[in-house]
């Protein structure tokens, strides 16, 4: 990560946002992939064609060695699954994160889907996806009102404990800084922490993207030294979205509506800066 804190103009978020919305474009298209026979191969073939149409780049690709342009990881893989021959089966939960550059600027994004859509999954596996994204989505509120990053991490966590004790709350990997990098200061914590982190203030655009599984937190990483897999075999979820803060709130740089519909319950309005 880059060493310092990134504060960007309006018009640097402006960019992001053109960045985020690729993002999403490309997820979107992945998702759309995700069906019965069809290989992971192929649902990140699906996202770097939307990518290139939209005249903009991969941050993944080639990233420390990354040799695709998403990140596609199957049930028991938390992150950074490598795409290649695997097949997926209805009620498989795919994790896609994946990210986009335009104009020297990074979006980054993270869902999961459900192969065969969600009548085909476990209710257990839609209750690990959803409580992931809802809290992920009290984190993002938490940063419309946080004196200090660090205040995301415990949003995050008190709404995981509220919702879903039974689950578990990765800690090893965290969000983080964006900008004219993927990856930057601050780090951005999943979890409450005595050390809360530097001052928020406008300019700051961060990924918040916490990860949940059902069973045991600890986890190993393959061979391949990318893919990072649950150690009991647990199924997981990851879900991220990029957020910008400015002087005149939040706007969420990967959500289609800038975050408006999810953030309502929370008491938050985003503020576009279009």
């Amino acid at each position: 990560m880059a060493s310092a804190v990134e504060y960007k103009t309006d018009d640097q978020i402006r960019t992001m946002r053109r960045a985020g919305l690729v993002t999403r474009a490309a997820l979107e298209a992945a998702r759309a992939a995700c069906v019965p026979g069809a290989t992971t191969a192929e649902v990140d073939a699906a996202g770097a064609k939307v990518i290139a149409e939209m005249g903009a780049k991969s941050n993944f690709l080639g990233y420390h060695g990354y040799p695709a342009t998403l990140c596609v990881s199957v049930n028991e893989v938390v992150v950074h699954g490598i795409p290649g021959e695997r097949v997926l089966e209805p009620g498989d939960m795919v994790s896609i994160d994946g990210g986009a550059i335009v104009d020297g600027l990074h979006g980054d994004s993270a869902i999961t889907v459900f192969v065969g859509g969600r009548e085909a999954a476990d209710p257990a596996h839609l209750r690990l996806s959803d409580t992931t994204e809802e809290i992920m989505w009290a984190g993002i509120a938490r940063m419309a009102t946080a004196k200090k990053v660090g205040e995301i991490g415990e949003a995050i966590e008190e709404r995981a404990v509220e919702l879903a004790p039974d689950l578990g709350l990765i800690e090893e990997f965290t969000g983080h800084g964006i900008g004219s990098q993927m990856h930057m200061e601050p780090e951005v914590l999943n979890y409450r922490a005595r050390r809360m982190g530097p001052r928020m203030r406008p300019g700051m655009c961060l990924c918040i993207e916490p990860m949940l599984v059902t069973g045991g937190t600890e986890t190993r990483t393959l061979d391949d030294d990318w893919t990072v897999v649950t150690e009991d075999g647990g199924r997981a979820s990851h879900w991220e979205h990029s957020v910008a803060r400015h002087a005149g709130g939040i706007w969420v740089l990967t959500a289609p509506d800038g975050g408006a519909e999810r953030l309502r319950p929370y008491g938050v309005t985003p503020v576009p800066l279009d």
